[in-house]
């Protein structure tokens, strides 16, 4: 019995433990996810004093810290030994905000929940993110659902999903965390016109009737 044990143990570490090519343990990588784009041309004035940032629930793929890849439409496994220095879920947002600061599209930004005031609320949903090697070496798929809400009004200004692909150099979880960079500069190139179209759009309504001011009382018979 001791001995069966002794063997099943053996068995059970072996197959946590990758080897490689000397019988040495293969070593754990991070990786970090960028924004791979350089940012336009910073605004001359922002469109709104203070803009937040709030991640939402995000697809399985994006929270967690492995990176996942897919060798069949809608099947997905995970590269091992290889992880996300930060879920993309997490990231992808401090990611967004760093890139709208370069652009100057608000004078104040931040997260949700942080000691700051704002009328305007963009919201961002992580739809998928993956490397789809099902002709390797592949191609980098990420997309995103961002809405834009006035906070004021309560209600919702806007609502688009981004998506984009980069080629992968390489079939592996390297390859794959190169090209999703490249992907969110591409998600990033396309949603930052469009919040700027938007907010634009929403404050010149919102002036536009400030400036015809409050509907005129019936007059009394």
């Amino acid at each position: 019995m001791r001995r069966i044990v002794a063997l099943l143990a053996a068995l059970l570490l072996a197959g946590c433990v990758s080897l490689g090519i000397g019988g040495e343990a293969a070593p754990l990588t991070y990786h970090v996810l960028q924004d791979a784009a350089a940012p336009a041309p910073r605004r001359s004035e922002p469109l709104v004093p203070a803009l937040l940032i709030q991640p939402m629930p995000a697809d399985a793929q994006a929270d967690t810290v492995s990176i996942a890849y897919s060798r069949r439409a809608h099947q997905f496994a995970y590269y091992q030994l290889a992880f996300w220095a930060e879920r993309p879920m997490r990231q992808l947002p401090r990611l967004l905000q760093r890139r709208l600061e370069a652009r100057g599209v608000a004078t104040a930004l931040g997260m949700l929940g942080e000691p700051l005031r704002a009328d305007w609320l963009l919201t961002i949903g992580v739809d998928t993110l993956h490397h789809d090697v099902s002709a390797p070496p592949g191609q980098a798929r990420l997309a995103l659902t961002a809405e834009l809400f006035d906070q004021r009004k309560r209600t919702r200004v806007a609502r688009r999903q981004f998506e984009a692909s980069a080629p992968s150099a390489t079939a592996d979880a390297a390859g794959a965390a190169a090209a999703l960079s490249q992907t969110v500069g591409l998600v990033f190139d396309a949603l930052v016109p469009w919040l700027e179209g938007e907010l634009q759009g929403a404050t010149a309504r919102a002036a536009a009737a400030a400036a015809k001011g409050p509907a005129a009382a019936p007059q009394s018979p």
